[in-house]
C-alpha cells in the first residue's frame, strides 16, 4: 500500500482528525490504531490497509501499554498471529471477505472459551484449561473474520466489579494506575481506552459491561436477554447475565453487536432477527423525548459525593438534543428487589461452582465470593427461588410503568468513583456499610432486574480526574433505540475523544 493511498483512507470519516503529519512507518501504524472500528473495517475491506499492517499496529500498541495496565492476558505468539493476518490478506486478494471483523485483532473476555487459547476464568482451577471449541459469541466473532490475539482480564469467575485474580493479577485504570478498572469486563474496557483493541466483547450480570465502561471513558451495552445467544448445560432457564459489546463509540459497539446478535438453535430462547440491523444509520431525532432521571432511587441507594453531580451535569446534554429531563422513581421496594437479586444469583451462580465446592481440593482454590454464592444457594428451596422471581417481576413491572411516562431512563454506571486497586471491594459508601461483596452495585443491579437494555456512555470526570458514566435504559427489546439515543448523546458530548487517558499523550 502506497503512502498516498494510506493517507487517502485515513483522511476519510472519523479518521481525518487523527492523521499524523509524520510519514514514518511508526506514524502510519499509530494512525491505524486511532481509526474508529467502522472506518477500519471499511479500510481493510477496500484493501487500503492490510490485515498484516493492522495486526502489527495493534500488537505494538499492546506491547507499549499493556505492561502498565495488565488488561490483555494469554497473549499469543506474534509470529503465528502475523501468519494468520497474512492469511486474511490472501483471502481478500481472492475476493473473500469473512465479515465486518475481517482481520480485526480481538481478545475475548477470559470467561469465554476460545478454541486453542488457555481460558482460565481467572481461577487457579482452570489455569491450564485449553478449550477444544469456541463459545457461540466467540465462534461468531471468528466467523466474522476476527483474529484472536489473547484474552482480556476478568475477576475470578467474573465475580465482583473489580478486575483482579490469582492467575494474572489486577488490571489498572488508565486514568489513575492506583485505581481499579472496574469489572468484570475490566480488561476489555482498558484495552479499548488505550487503543489496544478496535472493539471488545464482555458480559454483564450486575453491571459488568456498564461499570467498567463508565470508569474507563468508553461505551458498553447490556442488551436484552437473548439478543446475543449463549448455550450451556441448561438452555431453558433464563439467566440474568448477558453477553454484549463494548467500543470507543456507539457505532463501533454496534459493529461488534452486528456480529454477535441473532438466533441460534443451540440457544432456543435467543431472539430472532439478523444482527446486520445494527449496521444501519444510528441518527435519529430526539426532540420532545422524555428522560426519567433515576437519581438515587428515592434515597434507597447511597452515592459517593460528586458522582450524582457529574451525572446531573451530563443530563444537560440530553436537553441540547431536544429531550426533557425530570426526576423519576420506581414505585417498588429496592430492598425487596435486592434480596431477590441475591437469591436468584445464588441459585444461578452457585450452581455453576457447586462441582468445585464439592471437591475439598478445588474448594480451597475458590475465592470467598464464590463460596458465598454456593452456600447461599444450598440454603434455598424451590419455593424460595419462585418467590424471588416473583419479587423480581414486581420490580420489573414498577420499572416498566415508568415507561408509560418516559421514553428512556438514566442513572449512573456506579455509585462511587474508581477505588484503590488494592481494595477487594468497597466496605461502605457515603457512610453506609455494605453487607455483601456486591451491594456497592445495588443501584446498577436494579437495571439488571428490570430486564431492560442499557447503554453506558461517558458522563464526565471527578475533580480528581476519575471517569464516571451514565447508563441510558430503554424498554425491553428496544436495543436499537438504546443505541440511537446513545449515539446522539455521544455526538453532543464527545467525552471519549476529547479526554483520552493521560498516558496516551506521553
Amino acid at each position: 500500500m502506497s503512502d498516498p493511498d494510506r493517507r487517502a483512507v485515513l483522511q476519510t470519516g472519523a479518521a481525518a482528525a487523527m492523521l499524523a503529519t509524520s510519514t514514518s512507518a511508526q506514524a502510519a501504524m499509530s494512525d491505524i490504531v486511532k481509526m474508529d472500528a467502522r472506518s477500519l473495517s471499511h479500510a481493510i475491506a477496500a484493501r487500503h490497509v492490510s490485515c498484516a499492517e493492522v495486526m502489527t499496529a495493534y500488537l505494538d500498541q499492546i506491547a507499549a501499554f499493556n505492561p502498565k495496565v495488565n488488561a490483555v492476558v494469554a497473549l499469543q505468539d506474534r509470529d503465528k498471529l502475523m501468519a494468520q493476518a497474512r492469511e486474511h490478506d490472501a483471502m481478500l486478494a481472492k475476493g473473500q471477505n469473512m465479515g465486518v471483523l475481517h482481520g480485526f485483532p480481538q481478545a475475548p473476555k477470559d470467561l469465554q472459551p476460545v478454541k486453542g487459547i488457555v481460558s482460565t476464568s481467572g481461577s487457579p482451577i482452570h489455569k491450564n484449561f485449553v478449550p477444544t471449541a469456541d463459545s457461540i459469541p466467540v465462534a461468531r466473532m471468528r466467523a466474522a473474520g476476527a483474529i484472536f490475539v489473547g484474552k482480556t482480564n476478568t475477576p475470578e469467575f467474573g465475580l465482583g466489579s473489580h478486575t483482579f485474580n490469582p492467575i494474572y493479577g489486577a488490571t489498572h485504570n488508565p486514568y489513575d494506575l492506583t485505581k481499579t478498572a472496574g469489572g468484570s469486563s475490566g480488561g476489555a474496557a482498558v484495552s479499548l481506552a488505550l487503543h489496544m483493541l478496535p472493539v471488545a466483547d464482555g458480559s454483564d450480570y450486575g453491571g459488568s459491561l456498564r461499570n467498567p465502561a463508565g470508569w474507563n471513558n468508553v461505551v458498553g451495552m447490556r442488551n436484552s436477554l437473548g439478543l446475543v445467544p449463549t448455550a450451556g448445560e441448561d438452555v431453558w432457564m433464563p439467566a440474568m447475565g448477558v453477553i454484549g459489546a463494548m467500543g470507543r463509540s456507539v457505532a463501533d459497539l454496534a459493529l461488534l453487536l452486528s456480529a454477535q446478535a441473532g438466533y441460534d438453535s443451540r440457544a432456543p430462547m435467543s431472539m430472532d432477527g439478523a444482527g446486520s440491523r445494527f449496521l444501519g444509520p444510528l441518527e435519529a431525532n430526539f426532540k420532545g423525548k422524555r428522560i426519567g432521571w433515576l437519581n438515587d432511587l428515592g434515597g434507597a441507594a447511597p452515592y459517593e459525593p460528586g458522582v450524582l453531580d457529574v451525572c446531573r451535569e451530563a443530563l444537560k446534554t440530553f436537553e441540547t438534543i431536544g429531550c426533557t429531563v425530570e426526576t423519576a422513581t420506581p414505585q417498588g421496594s429496592v430492598e425487596d428487589a435486592w434480596q431477590a437479586f441475591i437469591k436468584i444469583r445464588q441459585f444461578q451462580q452457585g450452581a455453576n461452582f457447586r462441582i468445585f465446592y464439592n471437591d475439598p481440593a478445588r474448594r480451597a482454590l475458590l475465592k470467598p465470593e464464590a463460596i458465598y454464592e454456593v452456600e447461599g444457594g444450598m440454603k434455598l428451596s424451590a419455593f424460595d427461588v419462585t418467590n424471588a422471581t416473583i419479587a423480581r417481576t414486581r420490580w420489573s413491572n414498577a420499572f416498566h410503568r415508568l415507561f408509560e411516562r418516559y421514553d428512556y431512563l438514566v442513572m449512573p454506571t456506579a455509585q462511587l468513583f474508581p477505588f484503590d486497586i488494592n481494595e477487594k471491594w468497597p466496605q461502605a459508601i457515603a457512610g453506609k456499610s455494605m453487607r455483601t461483596y456486591h451491594e456497592w452495585m445495588v443501584a446498577i443491579c436494579m437495571v439488571t432486574l428490570s430486564g431492560c437494555p442499557a447503554i453506558a456512555v461517558p458522563a464526565g470526570f471527578s475533580s480528581a480526574g476519575l471517569p464516571m458514566g451514565i447508563q441510558i435504559v430503554a424498554p425491553v427489546h428496544h436495543d436499537l433505540d438504546c443505541l440511537k439515543i446513545g449515539h446522539a448523546y455521544e455526538q453532543a458530548s464527545n467525552w471519549t475523544a476529547k479526554r483520552p487517558p493521560p498516558m496516551l499523550k506521553v
